[in-house]
């Protein structure tokens, strides 16, 4: 096959003697006996995404690997530098369970410490958020993650936080990507000093669990906690080191892990994959729970920022909640338990994303609290704690299965959220209710909400093309009426720009420029077009409402937003 000469250009670049025997081997072997994937390790450079920087693992400049993570902590390192001058800086590094996360940690620390950086470097697998909170907890002026998340097997990631515990933002983002893009592998320090890495664990891991009962714990009875039945699933993950602590220190005594999957293994081996959006992956946990009788099912992603939550219905049949679902019962307590406790003072706001459910717009209106809306992930809802010092974050989630308690984590909190979740389950149980039942009323009180999503995967090269096209035509070509229903508004928020066309008005958004689309229908239905900015995927998110009068009739009504979902999707020709 032909490849073009750029591409043969960084290949020739990676068999000089800056890269190791090893990496040059395997390069050649892929000049022989495979062209293709040759072209695929090669055709661009990682870039940094919505979640960081996530890839296949392997050789090349499109692969994660000790040279595309040593470019990168060379060039951060550079640019702390240059950003604290005369101060000692300091760095936390943590890691999930992932194949070669613990050697590729161990290579960016190495890195820091060459360029006379103090690196904190736990001494074991940790899940993120216990990252997000080390990261001021010690003081630090920057903190890596090693972790691709709940992608599959053969990925493998590094996230970037900044001093606030939040992930990169701009315009420190495009300003470190520049000092990257302009070194030299060559120019990359791999030699440490040693006496410049420090171990860290047991203090921190116990300063992270303590913060985490206090932000999420509500006064639940003692009985009332012993009274949940719980199913844990960590699906081979890192919260197996922190949730199983934190729910015993904050009085569950009835959680009951799911075995075969407790053990950390970056092969995900009982699962198709290890992300709790799917049904599939916690269907081990569910059938633990049926055979016990549990109340409640959770598990988390591998390094235990996405939490997933399943309930009994009102039939008593297990339930799985979707990210939006479990977003808004965490808000709606929350905001109630400050009221109650009459902690609000006129300052505070809620966070969500644009992708996410308007529900939460609501809940922000009657407890006359702000909603703070977003791009998608959770640095921006960080950016906001950040941007806005004089107002008091309640807490806040998106879609994507993420929520956050307070700020004491800077990022989407699995373990603080699997408390937040078991004290509404135990105070809605000990009541005479349940957090199903919670849920449907908060439909009664708000309008019923449903969301959807569709992930449409297009790999490699033609892929990326494929989806840019989609968009181009989404763009160019605008649907006018989707579903028997008339397009009112389109907002696209590359160009910064919407279109009312009930009013025929042009208007700015003023949120930074991201590569989506949402589309608006005149029955309030809501329609998001969004290249993942982590996954070679499209992604297409549908809300859709209407009035429950009563708990009796949530099924019909359930029923009938499923089907206007359908309908949307068979319109636009995404099935």
């Amino acid at each position: 096959m032909h490849i073009e000469q750029s591409i043969l250009n960084k290949v020739n670049e990676w068999l000089t003697p800056t890269f190791d025997e090893a990496t040059q081997a395997a390069i050649e072997e892929m000049m022989t006996s495979a062209p293709k994937e040759l072209e695929e390790s090669f055709y661009k450079n990682l870039e940094f995404g919505t979640g960081g920087m996530r890839g296949v693992m392997g050789v090349g400049t499109n692969r994660i690997n000790k040279y595309t993570l040593g470019k990168n902590t060379q060039g951060l390192s550079d640019y702390l530098h240059k950003s604290f001058p005369n101060e000692q800086l300091k760095v936390a590094i943590a890691y999930d369970c992932r194949h070669n996360s613990n050697t590729l940690a161990k290579v960016v620390a190495d890195v820091f410490s060459a360029n006379g950086i103090k690196v904190y470097l736990f001494s074991d697998m940790r899940p993120t958020p216990e990252l997000s909170f080390a990261v001021r907890y010690l003081n630090c002026h920057a903190g890596i993650v090693l972790t691709a998340s709940h992608n599959p097997p053969e990925y493998n990631g590094y996230k970037v936080y900044w001093q606030d515990g939040g992930q990169l933002v701009p315009p420190q983002d495009a300003e470190i990507i520049k000092v990257i893009e302009d070194l030299k592998y060559s120019e990359i320090k791999f030699e440490a000093n040693n006496d410049l890495i420090e171990y860290i664990d047991t203090e921190v891991d116990e300063a992270f669990a303590k913060s985490t009962v206090e932000n999420a714990s509500f006064n639940t009875p003692t009985e009332a906690k012993a009274n949940l039945k719980i199913v844990y699933t960590s699906l081979h993950g890192t919260s197996i080191k922190a949730i199983p602590n934190v729910l015993a220190k904050a009085g569950y005594t009835d959680v009951n892990i799911v075995p075969e999957q407790a053990e950390p293994n970056g092969d995900f081996p009982t699962v198709v994959s290890p992300n709790p959006e799917e049904p599939e992956a916690l269907s081990m946990a569910i059938a633990l729970a049926e055979k016990i009788g549990a109340d409640m099912v959770v598990g988390t992603d591998p390094d235990s920022d996405r939490l997933g939550v399943a309930v009994r219905d009102l039939d008593g049949k297990i339930k799985l909640l979707n990210g939006n679902q479990t977003m808004v019962i965490m808000t709606a307590f929350l905001l109630e338990q400050w009221k109650r406790a009459d902690k609000f003072k006129g300052n505070e706001f809620i966070g969500s994303t644009i992708v996410s459910t308007p529900m939460m717009l609501e809940l922000a209106a009657a407890y006359d609290v702000e909603c703070k809306v977003g791009l998608t992930g959770f640095k921006w809802i960080a950016k906001f704690i950040k941007d806005f010092p004089n107002q008091k974050f309640v807490g806040g989630g998106e879609e994507s299965f993420g929520f956050m308690v307070g700020d004491a984590v800077r990022d989407k909190d699995a373990v603080a959220a699997i408390l937040l979740v078991s004290e509404i389950a135990a105070q809605a149980k000990a009541s005479g209710s349940s957090l199903y039942q919670e849920l449907l009323n908060l439909y009664i009180d708000f309008g019923f909400y449903k969301e959807s999503l569709i992930s449409i995967t297009k790999k490699g090269i033609e892929g990326a093309n494929e989806i840019k096209q989609m968009m181009i035509d989404l763009r160019e070509n605008p649907l006018k009426e989707i579903n028997g229903q008339r397009v009112i508004c389109i907002e696209d928020y590359q160009a910064s720009k919407g279109k009312d066309f009930m009013n025929n008005e042009e208007f700015e958004i003023h949120i930074p420029k991201s590569n989506v689309l949402i589309y608006y229908l005149e029955d309030g239905s809501k329609i998001c077009a969004r290249p993942s900015g982590t996954e070679p995927k499209i992604k297409f998110y549908f809300s859709v409402n209407g009035v429950l009068d009563t708990i009796e009739n949530a099924e019909s009504v359930e029923k009938e937003l499923d089907n206007k979902i359908a309908g949307i999707i068979s319109a636009m020709k995404l099935n």
